[in-house]
């Protein structure tokens, strides 16, 4: 089921799935509430899954040339509420968890539990921000088809790119559909988060974070360093896939996720 909602002049997609404990699943950026699909199937046998589009990428609307963590985790909860959950299990994927942890910071008492997915707490280096302002230049420049094929191909463990052609087709079909305009806008708030290392130690929420061996994004070892987890996170590496596990181990991730559900207090 597709609905939607009006968040601050815009509307705000999400779908509808199964029945049971509900949990949240955050796409990234380039992506859209789609690209959850298999997964998403996989757990519908057992939970109520929520899936929206976040501002700025798949139907959901732009506003403005900036979205926040914090506006993004604000629609989110306006979702949770529009589907009738006080109570959620989210699982955020890249952009969708740094999102998630906004969502920690400021609405803690909706949640049981949480995945970072591919993602981490740390704000962007100096690095980070000149190739997102690099890929801002070029969207502007109305050539946003030159740069997101070469993301999205980064996504998959190397050895994966021959494997999953079919998946790799379809994550950039999904990528390219998404607006320049939410693209710039995701860009601009990736640029402007600030670290959220602090939440994720601080274990006022129970943790699953899932890293992938292969990420070219950045590495399990990158990811982790200097970060003291409480006693309630757990870390996986998933040793075959990139920055989209969900999709290169799709079967380990849904055991992942469904033990972590299981075992969390709701």
């Amino acid at each position: 089921m597709i609905k939607s909602i009006e968040f601050e002049g815009i509307k705000v997609s999400y779908s509808l799935r199964g029945a049971g404990k509900p949990i949240v699943l955050l796409h990234g950026y380039l992506e859209a509430g789609e690209v959850w699909d298999p997964l998403a199937e996989a757990l519908a046998g057992s939970f109520r899954m929520i899936v929206p589009d976040l501002p700025g990428h798949g139907k959901s609307g732009i506003k403005g040339e900036v979205h926040t963590m914090e506006f993004l985790a604000s629609a989110v909860r306006e979702v949770i509420k529009d589907a009738g959950e006080h109570k959620v299990m989210m699982v955020g994927h890249s952009l969708g968890g740094y999102a998630t942890l906004a969502f920690v910071e400021m609405f803690p008492e909706m949640l049981s539990g949480y995945v970072l997915f591919h993602s981490h707490p740390h704000a962007d280096t100096p690095e980070a921000i000149e190739r997102r302002n690099r890929e801002i230049e070029i969207v502007r420049a109305g050539r946003k088809n030159i740069m997101y094929p070469g993301n999205v191909s980064m996504m998959f463990a190397k050895e994966n790119l021959g494997l999953m052609a079919a998946e790799l087709e379809r994550s950039k079909k999904i990528a390219s559909r998404n607006p320049g305009e939410g693209i710039i806008a995701l860009l601009n708030g990736m640029i402007a988060r600030p670290s959220r290392q602090y939440i994720l130690e601080s274990g006022a929420v129970p943790l699953l974070w899932i890293l992938g061996r292969h990420d070219l994004y950045f590495s399990p070892e990158k990811a982790m360093r200097d970060i003291g987890l409480p006693h309630n996170a757990g870390v996986v590496i998933l040793e075959k896939s990139g920055h989209l596990g969900f999709i290169e181990e799709t079967e380990e991730s849904y055991k992942l996720i469904e033990r972590f559900a299981q075992r969390i207090a709701w």
